[in-house]
């Protein structure tokens, strides 16, 4: 290789030539390891902008969805009696994510959702992959001011940049949601002269979003 060759690991990827799974998960509570499980997950592929393919299904959860959760979601112990179990849907959403080295896992407040996919995955035997993550919750709040937003919650953040879909605690509604809100948020990341997957993970994990904007406002 010549010296001045130089490969895609030290360049970045181009976030336009980037395969993004963008999830979003309902469940019967606040945390696997307080019993509760997964109800639907919902999942859209894009890249550059364009919906390669969704991903839908209900879940039989094995235990009673609360009154509450079904008051929020909507989803009910009849919607999803007849449902598969995660231990019959991991292996197809294995499949539909991808190589780890080619997809992204795209979710909002992502923490929330991969602690349910990895305890059911470690649950029924199988590996989660090691895929490269972005949280739009986090990023949001790296990008956005208080001034523009009082909080980056999902709905927030959908009725700011005006989603094509709406927010409704349902799962696939909520990830065609958060699509176009990481689309946005890329778009308003190029501004910081982000155009990288590498750079805008790295812009992600910044605790802070001061020295940035400091220098964005000197340039």
């Amino acid at each position: 290789m010549n010296s001045w060759q130089v490969t895609i690991d030290e360049i970045g990827r181009p976030l336009a030539e980037t395969t993004f799974v963008v999830l979003d998960l309902e469940t019967s509570g606040g945390a696997p390891h307080l019993g509760a499980h997964i109800t639907e997950i919902g999942a859209v592929k894009v890249r550059g902008g364009e919906v390669l393919g969704k991903f839908q299904t209900f879940i039989n959860p094995g235990t009673p969805i609360p009154a509450f959760i079904t008051t929020l979601t909507g989803i009910t112990d009849e919607m999803v009696s007849s449902s598969p179990k995660i231990s019959e849907v991991l292996p197809i959403l294995l499949e539909f994510l991808g190589s780890e080295n080619e997809t992204v896992f795209v979710a909002h407040n992502a923490p929330f959702d991969l602690s349910f996919l990895k305890a059911a995955a470690a649950n029924s035997e199988y590996q989660w992959p090691k895929l490269t993550v972005i949280d739009t919750a986090k990023l949001a709040r790296r990008i956005l001011t208080r001034d523009e937003v009082v909080n980056c919650k999902l709905g927030t953040l959908a009725e700011f940049f005006e989603t094509e879909v709406s927010p409704n605690h349902r799962a696939l509604d909520d990830a065609l949601a958060t699509v176009d809100v990481l689309h946005a948020l890329i778009g308003r990341a190029a501004g910081f002269g982000i155009s990288t997957l590498e750079e805008l993970r790295d812009f992600g994990n910044r605790k802070s979003n001061t020295r940035t904007r400091k220098e964005l406002e000197s340039s």
